[in-house]
């Protein structure tokens, strides 16, 4: 008997319930929340724009200069025998320097004197001889000739007295010449020459005197500048501050007395020359100084602390915090800086919050958080925009 083939049995999947199971799980599960793309404020500092007088200005290095500078030398030559100063003393307009052996010189005068004494005498005997005849001309007892021959007499004496009596104005001179007195008030250097030394008139040089007050402070500007510099002349006397590089608090004020009437051909610069009062010694001859020639005044420029001012591929920007806390992104046209401020030209009106710490966090249009500023140790609390 044949018999049919056998059924195949199917085993029971058990995918089944566990799918079943994962799925009504996930369905009774609540879907999570999106996370939140909104970027929370950034913390800044602000400072508002301020207006202010402010000068426009050329700073330049320059070096200071003494305004006379005598180097002394003899007028007559000699031994020196007497120096009456010590190197670096304050000098006043004819105080004793140097002695310089006035014996020589004595004894010219006294050679002088007694060569006037002299010719005097023959002056006399010559007029008295003159005399003599004066009267018998006329009457021709004596001839012409001997009486032009006694008038001329007459005149060698009196010419030969003149000569001697400047030989001894001379002879003074140089008796005077020996004692060699300061030609000016000023501060002197060290003396070039000691006792003992033998120096020649007009040739050696014993000493330099330097006047320290007022002083020069001597500077240059490029002939770009040059314009500008003459046509504020035409309104007046520049003013000039003048600081030592080693000391910014040190500054003294002065004015424009100098402008050179060339442009130097190597470089392309104008000397220019200002005066400042030196009368505390602070300022030295030789010395490098820094130099702001004042050109003009600004009215009512607007400014910003100097750390506001940003850069980009499009130019210099500032960010302006706006009266609902988010941050405007501004270019600015900036002008000279004014100590820790900077002029703004345009892009900013006064009194407008200005971002001056933490713009690396801003985003144009995004909220901002004004932060107050920590104190410094041991100091008071800055204002807002980090400055104290």
């Amino acid at each position: 008997m044949r018999t049919g083939p056998k059924s195949r049995k199917h085993p029971v999947s058990t995918l089944g319930p566990i799918c079943a199971l994962t799925l009504g799980l996930a369905g009774c599960a609540r879907p999570a929340a999106p996370p939140s793309l909104e970027r929370p404020p950034a913390p800044v500092s602000v400072a508002a724009a301020i207006t202010r007088d402010v000068p426009i200005y050329l700073d330049e290095i320059g070096k200071c200069a003494a305004r006379e500078v005598v180097t002394v030398m003899p007028q007559v030559s000699g031994r020196v025998m007497q120096i009456h100063f010590n190197e670096g003393a304050d000098l006043k307009k004819g105080d004793l320097l140097f002695v310089v052996d006035p014996r020589p010189f004595q004894a010219e005068l006294d050679a002088a004197k007694a060569t006037l004494a002299e010719r005097k005498a023959a002056l006399d005997l010559a007029k008295i001889d003159f005399a003599r005849i004066a009267d018998l001309v006329d009457s021709k007892a004596i001839a012409r000739q001997d009486y032009d021959a006694k008038k001329n007499a007459v005149s060698v004496a009196e010419a030969q007295v003149g000569q001697s009596e400047a030989a001894i104005e001379t002879a003074k001179l140089n008796l005077e010449y020996t004692a060699i007195h300061s030609p000016i008030d000023g501060r002197a250097g060290q003396r070039l020459v000691d006792v003992g030394n033998i120096v020649s008139a007009n040739n050696t040089a014993l000493l330099v005197i330097q006047r320290l007050d007022p002083l020069y402070a001597d500077f240059n500007i490029t002939e770009s500048e040059l314009t500008s510099v003459q046509q504020n002349m035409a309104r007046g006397t520049l003013r000039v501050e003048v600081r030592l590089p080693d000391d910014a608090e040190s500054v003294r004020a002065g004015q424009l007395t100098f402008l050179d009437n060339l442009v130097q051909d190597a470089t392309g610069t104008v000397k220019l020359r200002a005066t400042i009062e030196n009368g505390d010694r602070r300022f030295w001859p030789g010395r490098f100084v820094q130099v702001r020639l004042i050109l003009s005044t600004l009215r009512g420029a607007v400014l910003v602390p100097a750390e506001a001012p940003q850069m980009s591929a499009q130019g210099q920007f500032v960010y302006v915090v706006k009266p609902d806390s988010t941050a405007e992104l501004r270019p600015v046209m900036l002008g000279q800086r004014q100590g820790e401020l900077v002029i703004v030209r345009s892009g900013v009106a006064a009194g407008e919050r200005i971002v001056t710490v933490g713009q690396i966090g801003v985003m144009p249009g995004g909220k901002v958080r004004v932060t107050e500023p920590q104190p410094p140790p041991g100091g008071a609390a800055p204002t807002a925009g980090g400055k104290s």
